[in-house]
């Protein structure tokens, strides 16, 4: 499968823009894709989505930077050669939908599959699979990405936010949730609390 994390100038795929995009194959992890770019023209910007990955109005649109229909094609080549297509990462759909959308307006055929694994759907059944009860807030699952990386082991996200570090975070969740194993050295040193807890190796 291949696990995803972009990082937009907004949260709505059809007038905001792609600004970076991280990407691994799974079955080979070290197999990564990374790329930035400038938004496309007219995309709308949010400060509150600046803030979060970290970028400036001065670097999503620099003209020096590659439009985003450049990077989505590279993204699309790289995946092309990935047996597993699947999309996985945390809320995943956001990022699909934000690639296709991205696609359409470079006029790429889109060539990825629509079902997709999202790991706060695999962190919500682990809970409640080993007796617990997932969080709760204002009326809706607190499993956000901190709260599963937590959960699995690991600390919070490195903030501003970047699309390789996220999607390397969704596939080390992918990893422990579904196979009890560590899968990235990056993470090597965080201990999988369920296996700890067993006395397990």
């Amino acid at each position: 499968m291949i696990v995803i994390d972009i990082e937009a100038s907004g949260t709505e795929y059809h007038k905001h823009s792609i600004v970076s995009i991280g990407a691994l194959d799974f079955d080979n992890p070290t197999n990564q894709f990374y790329d930035e770019c400038r938004i496309w023209d007219g995309a709308h910007i949010m400060d509150e989505a600046l803030l979060v990955n970290g970028f400036t109005k001065e670097e999503i649109t620099d003209e020096n930077k590659k439009p985003e229909a450049e990077i989505v094609r590279a993204f699309l080549a790289w995946a092309g050669d990935i047996e597993d297509r699947t999309l996985a990462g945390q809320n995943v759909s956001f990022d699909r939908d934000f690639l296709k959308a991205a696609a359409e307006r470079a006029h790429l055929d889109w060539t990825l599959p629509h079902r997709t694994i999202d790991t706060h759907t695999l962190a919500w059944m682990h809970i409640v699979k080993h007796g617990g009860k997932p969080p709760i807030e204002n009326h809706r699952s607190a499993l956000n990405l901190d709260a599963v990386l937590n959960y699995v082991g690991i600390p919070d996200e490195p903030t501003p936010h970047n699309a390789l570090t996220g999607a390397m975070s969704h596939a080390e969740i992918i990893s422990r949730l579904l196979y009890d194993k560590k899968l990235l050295p990056e993470f090597n040193a965080h201990e999988i609390p369920w296996i700890e807890e067993k006395g397990s190796i």
